[in-house]
């Protein structure tokens, strides 16, 4: 698997709350995006992102776990980031009231197991395909999916980065999961909405064409998010599977 990932302030961002962490050996790739006052959001996605990580290295998964197995394990994951913001919210009052977004993929023989809360987002790209395999955890797409708003008024809704799930916001959290096979030479795309806030699904799809590094296509990504405004921090990963990963 070919892996590129970065993460920027943006241009109108005084710190990135944005947080990524990848464990190529074991194809696991997490990104968080903090959400609170002061630096907790900061706070937030870096202990999250850290707790994953930490979760991951002290627990192994079997060659041969189920779907149900893998998806009990990239939830204990998140749980145990959960417990530990929130923790951190108890003990320290300058961090109460803080959360984060968290997207977190696996692959392994075959198939990517994703889990999301919050409006950070997984895509696959196939084909000159772009689909977005998670769900938005937001107010708006909450209106959009009971068609109270169109897709255009989603766009520039005054709401539309209010999330309706976080990790952190309470002890029991809903973690969404999907499992999505994939190809060789397929794309997986994981970002916070910082890149797909200021680049659409077209322009992906275009830079995503030009088949440049894994490297570079996440730079060229946050390039482009911040010449069309960089309102807000952006954190892109970009996987590309490979014939190894089919296999694994």
């Amino acid at each position: 698997m070919e892996v590129g990932f970065k993460t920027d302030k943006g241009r109108r961002r005084s710190n990135n709350e944005d947080a990524c962490y990848v464990i190529p050996k074991k194809n696991i790739f997490i990104i968080a995006d903090g959400v609170g006052g002061s630096n907790s959001g900061e706070i937030a996605s870096r202990t999250a992102v850290m707790e994953v990580a930490d979760f991951v290295d002290k627990n192994e998964l079997t060659d041969t776990a189920t779907e149900a197995d893998i998806r009990n394990y990239l939830i204990k994951g998140i749980n145990s980031a959960n417990k530990a913001i929130l923790e951190s919210s108890e003990r320290f009052e300058q961090n109460k009231g803080m959360a984060t977004t968290m997207v977190v993929t696996y692959v392994s023989k075959g198939k990517a197991y994703i889990c999301n809360i919050g409006d950070s987002r997984a895509y696959l790209y196939r084909g000159d395909k772009l689909i977005q395999i998670t769900e938005d955890h937001t107010y708006v797409n909450s209106l959009l999916k009971a068609g109270v708003i169109t897709g255009k008024e989603a766009k520039k809704h005054e709401k539309k980065n209010m999330i309706t799930r976080a990790v952190g916001a309470e002890e029991k959290i809903d973690v969404d999961f999907f499992v999505t096979p994939v190809s060789s030479e397929d794309i997986i795309i994981m970002c916070t909405d910082g890149l797909y806030g200021e680049v659409d699904e077209r322009d992906m799809r275009r830079m995503i064409s030009r088949r440049k590094t894994m490297g570079d296509l996440c730079c060229d990504f946050i390039e482009m998010a911040n010449d069309n405004g960089g309102g807000d921090n952006i954190t892109v990963i970009c996987l590309k599977i490979s014939e190894d990963d089919l296999d694994e």
